[in-house]
């Protein structure tokens, strides 16, 4: 099992490579996916593993599962980019910005609903088909209101990595609350008076995540003005 697992991870990503082409299991690969996601909503990165899998779907042993994924990183990729599919929304009112706007909160809300899902953009490429349709949607929209060139090539990076930024920080700062398990103001209080600063210096505290999120979209997007290369 370990010489098919490394075959057909040579490549580095799930994205580069075939699945297996005779299965030996009638566990689909979408099985798989959605059981994924399911436990990492529930328990978080530490607690996937093959064998967590296995009992998840009433699997008898982990290697039904190295027929449809070859490791568990290739796993990793696969949940995320399936959580990527909740941000496909028709972002069509409006004018570019309402539809970037639209857009971008999809995305960040999904994110949001697998507090998992944003460490995993951190350090995997976003090599997955909805990656790709999510991108293109940005993409189609910038295009239609006139970006051209590295001018649309920067503001697709602008609105990526503000959405992708934002998850990661916001999931990292909604965590370390959870963990104390005390509630968002009590925490900053605690935290402002143990660091020497005021609560509210504190990020979050004063808006909280979806606030500022919105927020800061709307300064990006008021900067951005479609431009071309002459």
């Amino acid at each position: 099992m370990t010489r098919v697992a490394d075959e057909k991870s040579v490549l580095g990503s799930v994205w580069l490579r075939a699945e297996t082409a005779e299965p030996r299991t009638t566990l689909s690969r979408d099985d798989v996916v959605a059981a994924a996601v399911a436990i990492l909503d529930r328990e978080g990165l530490e607690k996937l593993s093959m064998r967590r899998m296995a009992a998840e779907l009433g699997t008898a042993a982990t290697s039904a599962l190295y027929w449809r994924v070859a490791t568990k990183n290739d796993l990793l990729e696969l949940a995320v980019d399936a959580v990527l599919a909740e941000a496909l929304v028709d972002a069509e009112d409006g004018d570019w910005r309402d539809q970037l706007t639209e857009l971008a909160t999809s995305a960040y809300d999904a994110l949001a609903r697998h507090a998992w899902a944003p460490q995993l953009l951190a350090s995997h490429a976003g090599l997955g088909p909805n990656y790709q349709a999510f991108t293109e949607k940005v993409v189609g929209v910038l295009r239609s209101a006139g970006f051209r060139g590295i001018h649309l090539d920067a503001a697709v990076t602008a609105v990526l990595h503000y959405i992708v930024g934002s998850a990661v920080t916001d999931a990292a700062w909604t965590s370390m609350v959870r963990r104390s398990g005390m509630r968002e103001k009590t925490w900053a209080e605690a935290a402002g008076e143990r660091l020497g600063v005021e609560a509210s210096a504190l990020d979050g505290y004063l808006s909280g995540p979806e606030t500022r999120f919105a927020a800061g979209l709307r300064v990006i997007l008021v900067g951005l003005r479609p431009r071309q290369l002459r």
